[in-house]
């Protein structure tokens, strides 16, 4: 498991079915009981940031770029781009 790991890279398929997961349970968690979907929204902090670190590192950008999510509307239109590019094949990574 994968659960901190911001080493190595991440396919594309990886990350949306990892983010697909991650919505549908906030979605179910949410439907429940708006506290334990807060909850599981910060228990799953780590691993977004590390599946996101290892997705960009396989597009040769560094994690750092993360930060983007933190700009409203634009941010997020930015980081969905760049987490959908092709995985390059350079085993250059950006720190």
């Amino acid at each position: 498991m994968k659960y901190a790991d911001f080493d190595g890279r991440a396919s594309r398929s990886e990350y949306w079915w990892f983010v697909l997961f991650l919505c549908l349970a906030i979605g179910a968690l949410g439907v429940i009981s708006q506290v334990a979907a807060i909850v599981f929204q910060i228990a799953v902090l780590v691993p977004f940031l590390a599946a996101g670190t290892r997705r960009l590192q396989d597009t040769n950008r560094s994690g750092w770029l993360q930060l983007f999510w933190l700009v409203p509307f634009a941010g997020a239109i930015v980081m969905i781009v760049f987490l959908a590019a092709d995985g390059k094949e350079s085993d250059h990574v950006p720190a």
